[in-house]
């Protein structure tokens, strides 16, 4: 039975749209404490970001990022160096500091075009990049549901963001990155309405058959919000819901809020998935 790895969302930042954020009083040690509990729960990776990405969230300089985000991949790599670390960054200087620290994996929402320094780092570290599919722009916010992203016009969302991704992953190895260093993430609440984000989900096989491993971040995202007329902390059922039918359709990594809960249904869906 294969079951999807579990990434846990560590982040360091004090707006997380998701109400956990670390960075008050002692937050190393909370990180460190927060990932010793996420891989005893099943995580197989932690992604540790130091500026939050929510509709409407004020940026941070690189000096700021790398003060919060890289001795906490320090301290976290001390007490466990086997632990799989991303960064989640679109910063190459921010990247770089992590890689010291310990981190061996990329996470770019802005799939390597943010910064024209980040592919050529990635490539000169061999380091795994996640590739994201980003058309958000224009945050809008609602009292329940919170901030969210317009979608911009598709011809088909899931070929248009399939077309994206195999672009993303030409141009990366292109610039040298290898492709078994490459992750595809279609990008679910980054410029999509709820049901081309479903469409997504659904259709996952199609974004499988580009050939590279799939990560699907959909915990506690808006359009479940929205479909279950919910607020950010009452998505634990509309995230399990998601991930099951993640793991059905052949994701490779499940990117999580709450590890335990999620790495049990996954272990279930595969299960049944494989019966």
């Amino acid at each position: 039975m294969v079951i999807p790895t579990i990434m846990g969302i560590i982040n360091v930042t004090p707006d997380s749209f998701s109400g956990d954020g670390l960075l008050y009083g002692n937050y190393v040690a909370q990180a460190a404490a927060q990932a010793r509990q996420m891989i005893a729960d099943g995580a197989g990776i932690l992604d540790i970001g130091g500026e939050s990405s929510r509709p409407g969230a004020t940026g941070v300089s690189a000096e700021e990022e790398i003060r919060r985000t890289a001795p906490v991949i320090a301290a976290i790599k001390k007490e466990m160096p086997d632990v799989v670390i991303a960064i989640d960054t679109i910063k190459s200087e921010v990247a770089e500091a992590a890689i010291g620290a310990g981190a061996t994996m990329i996470n770019d929402i802005t799939a390597l075009t943010g910064d024209p320094r980040m592919a050529a780092l990635a490539a000169s570290h061999k380091a795994t990049v996640i590739l994201m599919h980003n058309r958000a722009h224009d945050a809008q916010h609602s009292d329940k549901i919170g901030g969210h992203y317009t979608a911009p016009d598709y011809t088909n969302v899931v070929s248009d963001v399939c077309n994206a991704l195999r672009d993303y992953a030409n141009t990366a190895t292109t610039a040298g990155i290898t492709r078994d260093k490459i992750i595809l993430d279609p990008g679910i609440g980054f410029g999509k309405t709820p049901q081309q984000n479903m469409a997504l989900i659904k259709y996952l096989p199609r974004l499988k058959a580009l050939g590279s491993p799939v990560l699907m971040g959909v915990s506690r995202k808006s359009f479940i919000g929205h479909i279950l007329d919910v607020t950010v902390e009452e998505r634990l059922e509309g995230t399990a819901a998601c991930i099951a039918a993640c793991v059905a359709g052949g994701a490779d990594i499940l990117r999580v809020h709450d590890v335990k809960m999620m790495a049990r249904v996954a272990k279930m869906a595969a299960a049944l998935r494989d019966a």
